[in-house]
């Protein structure tokens, strides 16, 4: 397999802001789609990747890693490696939040978002429905730092950016990120209340830093 590459806003960035398909059961090119995320999953620094920013425009989510103590270790140059190499290896199929509570804050960067790092706000907790590879249908709460990768991937089926809804942005390499998150990490605002009712208590300032 050719080495994999995720889609960047320099190179195609209308793809990106396409609204990805939903999945049917009895698509034959599944398997050979889950193979490429995993491929690339494996071989890359990401907590996550979305099917569409390789290429593949279904409702496909892969979460490698939502570790945050492991993300933490990383960011501070301590196993790096253990963090790389970790992989959860959960795939969820045709994903829709149902709910959305509590409210939190973290400098989101993305694989297709070049040195793009933006101060992003997501719910605390998440409902889930999804699907297996089997076709199986479930119902899951993601909470805490997971909600917040989940979130921001699910955000890419439908053509959303996290430079979108962040009310801050800056220009870091990966490098640097590692660094400023030392000081600037997840934070919970709220465990509870609507989500969005807590989101309209902030005022948007988007500040674009080159």
């Amino acid at each position: 397999m050719n080495e994999l590459k995720a889609i960047t806003i320099a190179d195609n960035e209308k793809y990106l802001r396409q609204i990805s398909k939903e999945v049917e059961l009895e698509d034959e090119e599944l398997i050979e789609n889950l193979k490429v995320l995993e491929e690339y999953c494996k071989t890359h620094e990401v907590m996550a990747i979305a099917a569409i920013q390789l290429g593949i425009p279904k409702r496909i989510v892969y979460l490698k890693n939502t570790n945050l103590e492991l993300i933490n270790k990383s960011s501070n140059n301590i196993a790096a490696v253990e963090e790389e190499s970790y992989d959860e290896s959960r795939i969820l199929i045709n994903p829709i939040i149902i709910s959305k509570e509590g409210l939190t804050d973290y400098w989101e960067a993305c694989a297709s978002c070049l040195d793009n790092l933006g101060h992003v706000r997501r719910p605390y907790k998440i409902l889930v429905e999804y699907q297996d590879i089997n076709g199986k249908k479930h119902s899951e709460k993601f909470i805490g730092f997971e909600s917040t990768v989940l979130s921001h991937e699910m955000d890419h089926l439908d053509g959303i950016l996290h430079m979108d809804i962040a009310d801050e942005l800056l220009h870091m390499n990966p490098e640097e990120r590692k660094k400023f998150r030392q000081e600037h990490n997840y934070n919970i605002i709220r465990k509870t209340g609507h989500y969005q009712e807590l989101l309209k208590t902030i005022k948007p300032n988007l500040v674009l830093k080159k």
